[in-house]
């Protein structure tokens, strides 16, 4: 006679671990100039992405990993060449050579970017609202936003050049308006396939996500304190920080919540929620 055997559930540490030496490598970023700044910034994305891929693996197991990466790292790269080859969606832009090898006129660690924070802006929609078109929607709003930080610093440092950056956002000259309509755009494709992609594995969000969450609050958070403090990039500062409020500040209160006990006395909502994982096996 069987018996069911269960694989073993997220590795809360390795997530946390992941996350500390992104952290730390951020930190380091304004202190770096040239060569070794842009080092840093390809390392960081990696790290980004290593820790949003595999947290995905960890708690959902290989069949959301893979649809994570088909949709944003794969899409991601599709869309980015079409960008550069046509100007379609975002507007004509150039990349220079100075984030590593290119493919198509798209410097490798690009789709990369795309995965780091698709996974974190997903599972946060997945905390807030329920599934369908406003979870969608949320998600690739929580998505797009963060472009009001990255466009604008990754400009000044002279990573890409758009051809024709108007009409731009007050303040933020050199990056058009289209780049961020364009954003959006695949953001809302990018998340609408995700979940058919991934399954129901990625319909809820469960306390082995809470790393993620704190990338998400944590790249909010530090991206405003770097724009206004020591990038010299106020105005991104602040559309910003108006952009990645609909999802960041809607998630701090709700994870503030869950941290409260109830009235009767019991632990917090977050630790009786039921852990996800990957599905048990059954063998013989």
């Amino acid at each position: 006679m069987g018996r069911a055997v269960t694989r073993p559930g997220p590795r809360p540490l390795l997530p946390w671990v992941g996350l500390g030496v992104l952290v730390l490598a951020q930190i380091c970023y304004p202190l770096t100039v040239g060569a070794t700044r842009a080092g840093l910034t390809v390392a960081t994305v990696v790290l980004g992405y290593l820790l949003s891929v595999g947290h995905a693996l960890l708690t959902r197991g290989p069949r959301a990993a893979a649809a994570l990466v088909a949709a944003a790292t794969g899409g991601g790269f599709a869309i980015e060449a079409l960008g550069v080859a046509t100007g379609f969606p975002f507007g004509s832009y150039d990349y220079s050579g100075e984030l590593g090898p290119k493919l198509a006129g798209v410097p490798l660690v690009i789709p990369l970017a795309w995965t780091w924070m698709a996974w974190p802006a997903w599972l946060t929609a997945a905390r807030l609202v329920s599934p369908g078109v406003a979870r969608v929607a949320l998600a690739a709003v929580g998505l797009a936003a963060w472009d009001l930080f990255l466009d604008p610093q990754m400009v000044a440092e002279g990573y890409w050049v758009w051809r024709d950056a108007t009409p731009a956002l007050p303040g933020l000259p050199g990056v058009p308006v289209s780049n961020y309509l364009g954003w959006l755009l695949f953001a809302v494709l990018l998340m609408a396939a995700l979940r058919p992609l991934a399954g129901a594995v990625v319909d809820r969000a469960g306390p082995g996500d809470a790393p993620m969450f704190a990338l998400y609050l944590w790249t909010y958070a530090s991206s405003i304190l770097a724009h206004a403090v020591f990038l010299g990039l106020p105005a991104s500062a602040v559309w910003g920080a108006a952009g990645m409020a609909v999802a960041a500040v809607p998630l701090a209160l709700a994870l503030g919540r869950d941290r409260r006990p109830d009235r009767q006395g019991r632990q917090p909502r977050q630790d009786r929620q039921p852990q996800q994982g990957p599905p048990a096996d059954a063998t013989a």
